[in-house]
């Protein structure tokens, strides 16, 4: 039986950390900066070194093909290689160093699959400089314009196409051609479940619908001394009380239902002046596409209406709306009968992040493996997944990828 490195594969992970690095540890790679840069060029000589064809598409995912017997659609996996502000070493970039080291495998042992294996990375999973998330994969699959998305730009004003150009990746190629056979990711869960149960595989079973708001309420800058409550046009005061509601909306919801307010900005944000503006995002998930729908016209609804009471102003403008995804049934089933083949211990599972996996469902059979984090965290310099797991998961991507490419 074939079996992964596990020593190299977590070497590899290190290495690709160094781009980017923070002092101490963590990573700071937003995408299209110049460590995404560093860290895009690192990994593509890993692609090359294996002999794989790299193909660089306009929104900068980039494909490295490992050629098949047989010219037919490949195998894919992958994942990304940006990060968010503070981010660890894992996220992301299991799934495709992973995806590399299966390669690494097979041409090692001389293995020739009967279909090409394929790696990926795409541009902007994180969605923490250019929104939406996951854009480089939803252009990928035609959700999105190229035109549209390279017109996206930072909170800088700075525009995806140009930085897309600056840092060498605004690549030739269209993007999703040609079409993969189906998709895996190998990703840490980033959340306590596993951790917790003691399990050492997650099969993920589907990826919750995300919506991501922002609400801007425009209200009148006044004294906050000499100024009667019930004469005020408070801004903030609007915000506060959506962002309190969104709390309770949730709990009153139950079930899947998530909401989260990341982010709340008052303007000119000093203590004894009342706010002429608010900003804020909500962040909405759910596994129900009814429930989500629901969850997002309730809070409108109560925006508005604080929005009215306060003499306000809103505007909403929707940063991303992605619908509840379902896995390909027989993927992610022989997922889970090679973890058990394995002997090793699974839980099925919703994700409760969004992955470039839910947007290659659209076009090709879709499925993801889960490996543990620590405690549940991610998105944190602090992000840890044991070696030991990281070679379990990186295994059974192997075994499935295999078993696909063969059939």
């Amino acid at each position: 039986m074939l079996r992964i490195d596990t020593a190299r594969l977590v070497q590899s992970l290190m290495d690709l950390g160094r781009m980017g690095a923070l002092p101490g540890k963590g990573v700071h790679r937003l995408a299209l900066t110049d460590a995404d840069k560093a860290g895009r060029d690192w990994t593509l000589a890993q692609m090359r070194e294996l002999g794989m064809q790299v193909r660089i598409d306009g929104i900068g995912n980039v494909v490295a093909t490992y050629a098949g017997r047989e010219d037919l659609p490949a195998v894919m996996t992958g994942s990304h290689i940006d990060t968010v502000r503070t981010g660890g070493l894992y996220d992301g970039n299991l799934g495709v160093l992973a995806g590399l080291e299966v390669v690494r495998t097979l041409s090692e042992n001389g293995v020739r699959p009967r279909r090409p294996i394929a790696v990926a990375f795409f541009t902007n999973e994180e969605g923490a400089r250019f929104q939406p998330d996951m854009l480089g994969s939803l252009v990928y699959v035609g959700g999105m314009p190229l035109e549209t998305a390279l017109e996206a730009r930072d909170a800088d004003g700075a525009r995806l196409g140009d930085e897309l150009a600056r840092i060498g990746y605004a690549g030739e190629h269209a993007p999703a051609a040609p079409r993969p056979d189906s998709f895996f990711e190998l990703h840490i869960e980033q959340g306590p479940v596993l951790h917790r149960q003691g399990v050492q595989i997650g099969v993920v079973e589907g990826v919750q619908g995300i919506c991501w708001l922002r609400l801007t309420f425009e209200g009148k800058s006044n004294h906050a001394g000499t100024t009667p409550m019930a004469l005020r046009r408070d801004a903030g005061m609007s915000a506060m009380r959506t962002a309190a509601f969104a709390h309770e909306l949730a709990a009153r919801l139950g079930g899947r239902q998530l909401a989260t307010v990341g982010s709340l900005r008052l303007q000119p944000d000093l203590v004894n002046v009342i706010a002429a503006q608010a900003s804020m995002t909500v962040d909405l998930r759910n596994t129900d596409a009814a429930m989500l729908a629901r969850a997002r016209t309730e809070l409108l609804a109560h925006a508005q209406a604080c929005a009215e009471q306060h003499g306000v102003a809103m505007r909403v403008e929707t940063l991303a709306d992605f619908d509840p995804v379902a896995f390909d049934t027989a993927l992610v089933d022989g997922i889970e009968r090679h973890a058990r083949a394995l002997g090793l211990s699974t839980l099925r599972l919703p994700s409760g992040a969004g992955h470039d996996a839910q947007m290659l469902a659209r076009i090709c059979p879709s499925a993801m493996i889960f490996v543990p984090s620590l405690d549940g965290l991610s998105h944190n310099v602090d992000e840890y997944t044991p070696a030991e797991d990281i070679g379990y998961g990186a295994q059974i991507l192997l075994r499935a990828m295999l078993e696909r490419a063969e059939r």
